[in-house]
């Protein structure tokens, strides 16, 4: 993948940006437009897994406002997410600000990899706040279906119009 921004196209440059953590060079990708936030590279990673797999912090914050942006793609050798590299992160803090990013998104914890693990399965025992993160983003999860279940069950048959 060429890295010099002359002859790279701005999905090209979006992936190194998230690699590199740079941020300006992000913001001028945002700025000119062109660009799908969702393009893969060859292993199929996004822009939002390479600043997950590269602790690209800024970048991150900034994929993630992107109205188009898609929390959950899988790559291609481990289908995973975002959120499995999240859990996997060697420094603690870094690891529990990038989880805690990508629920705010809402980044779905029941995804399962090529080895049939979520995220959860792969975070480490002895990590309980972040696991605790996790735990929380679950039961809202689950409390938020029970809601939309319930939206629709007024006990009224028909469209809801009153034409006469």
């Amino acid at each position: 993948m060429v890295e010099d921004s002359k002859g790279a196209s701005n999905n090209e440059r979006l992936l190194a940006a998230a690699r590199t953590d740079n941020e300006e060079l992000l913001l001028e990708v945002f700025e000119q437009g062109g660009f799908d936030i969702n393009c893969q590279d060859g292993l199929g990673n996004t822009p939002l897994h390479n600043a997950v797999l590269n602790g690209s912090t800024d970048v991150l914050e900034h994929i993630l406002s992107h109205e188009e942006c898609d929390v959950d793609p899988v790559n291609r050798l481990q289908k995973a997410t975002p959120l499995h590299l999240a859990v996997q992160i060697q420094h603690v803090e870094l690891r529990r600000h990038t989880v805690q990013s990508l629920l705010e998104a809402g980044a779905d914890i029941t995804i399962k990899d090529k080895n049939g693990e979520t995220a959860l399965d792969l975070l480490s025992l002895d990590d309980t706040k972040t696991r605790d993160l996790i735990r929380k983003s679950q039961a809202q999860a689950s409390i938020s279906r029970d809601d939309i279940a319930d939206d629709d069950d007024d006990g009224e048959p028909g469209s809801g119009s009153d034409d006469d």
